[in-house]
């Protein structure tokens, strides 16, 4: 492992951000000697960014914490298009409303993390239809076009790998690694950006942008890339069993955010303390270094502290202090995720198997009834053995709420609306 000398990519470093640069030596005296401006693109695929994009996120933080600008960049033009990388077939076409929409709801998350201004070390939000949209189409492919290879660009495992399964790669889509590369020259010219960080699958992209750069007199510019994280057990970072960790808190609240991490497995720990929170890293070490029920504290550490940048601090205790009472109190917790159901219909009943499955405990009546043949589905903590059973008003307590369970972990608050 390279021992860098420059701030940042000494903390990125020891925190295992780093996959690959392309000048480790150069890379590192210009973070030493410059205040540099880096960027990160986001495609705007969906309303919010999920967990799995969190270490860019970290990387940008990390940036300006160590005195340098950083850029996210929001793909409001390529994702007129959509990124083929690595996809089995062509994403669908989004309105450009659509993309608004999502960009929006991805910019509240950013403000948690980084701090938007104009100096030297305030940080961008900057979107890329402000140049993709206006391009002379002739005026492209004459000035930008003519400097790529064919070639080279069916040789990159992104496209080959659609090729080899004789996939459909349309020419739009073929079209996204050139828009991708001029987006690292414009940045360039207009905001003095010297690199392009991003996970390892966009290797090749970045430095397609590098070698754009080098042709059409830009100054030196560099690439570096994060691992792609998975789980220790192989599952893909920012996915649960109910769907996507959300990072938006409209489509995922703390409480259920703080329980994601908290679930980490026991290999995960120290890593993830690394990537995802800031405690210092002697801290980090003590924290890994416990073994069996111990490490439960380590991952209510790393809940908390993951869930504090993304929702605030108070939040984040409190959604700790909710998993607290119900878990270890049993106690009823008002801050679990709650479902309300009308008084007409909870005076009628509603099925035990339906409301399971409205209330995200399972994802299917058939899933319910497996729930509640292995004795997993608790009423206000009573085990209930019967997939018929009707939960009318009568099983409300004060006539306010029920807390329905599937396991240990996963309680939902049922309330008359």
């Amino acid at each position: 492992m390279t021992a860098f000398k420059s701030d940042f990519l000494r903390t990125l470093s020891e925190r295992g951000f780093i996959h690959q640069t392309s000048d480790d030596t150069g890379l590192d005296e210009l973070f030493r000697n410059e205040t540099v401006t880096a960027y990160i693109g986001f495609d705007p695929t969906a309303p919010s960014l999920h967990a799995g994009g969190l270490i860019q996120i970290m990387m940008l933080h990390w940036m300006q914490q160590t005195g340098h600008r950083p850029i996210a960049l929001m793909g409001g033009g390529t994702g007129m298009i959509g990124d083929p990388s690595f996809k089995d077939e062509a994403r669908k076409l989004m309105t450009p409303e659509t993309i608004a929409d999502n960009i929006a709801g991805i910019k509240r998350v950013f403000a948690n993390y980084l701090t938007f201004g104009e100096g030297p070390k305030g940080a961008l939000m900057v979107d890329n239809a402000d140049w993709l949209l206006g391009i002379n189409y002739v005026e492209f492919l004459r000035d930008v076009g003519r400097h790529f290879s064919v070639n080279r660009m069916l040789s990159f495992d992104s496209v080959k790998l659609r090729l080899d399964r004789e996939q459909s790669l349309s020419f739009l889509e073929f079209n996204y690694m050139i828009l991708q590369a001029y987006d690292y020259v414009e940045l360039s010219k207009r905001y003095g950006c010297r690199l392009q960080m991003g996970g390892s699958d966009q290797w090749g992209n970045i430095i397609n942008g590098i070698d754009l750069g080098h042709r059409m007199g830009t100054p030196q510019l560099f690439a570096l890339t994060s691992p792609l994280l998975t789980t220790s057990s192989g599952a893909k970072m920012g996915k649960s069993a109910e769907g996507a960790v959300w990072l938006n808190p409209d489509l995922l609240g703390a409480y259920d955010f703080w329980q994601y991490w908290r679930n980490t497995e026991d290999a995960d720990v120290e890593r993830f303390l690394k990537l995802y929170t800031v405690l210092p890293l002697d801290e980090i070490a003590r924290l890994g270094a416990l073994q069996g029920a111990e490490l439960n504290d380590a991952k209510k550490i790393l809940a908390t502290e993951v869930t504090a940048m993304l929702h605030g601090r108070a939040a984040a205790d409190e959604a700790a202090e909710t998993a607290r009472k119900t878990f270890e109190e049993g106690a009823f917790a008002e801050n679990l995720p709650t479902l309300n159901i009308g008084k007409e219909e909870l005076d009628a009943g509603v099925g035990l198997l339906a409301l399971l499955v409205r209330a995200n405990l399972a994802s299917s009546n058939s899933e319910a009834r497996r729930h509640v043949n292995n004795g997993a589905v608790r009423l206000n903590d009573q085990v209930v053995a019967n997939d018929r059973l009707l939960v009318d008003y009568g099983k409300l307590i004060g006539g306010k709420s029920l807390k329905l369970s599937v396991g240990k972990k996963k309680h939902v608050l049922i309330r008359p609306s």
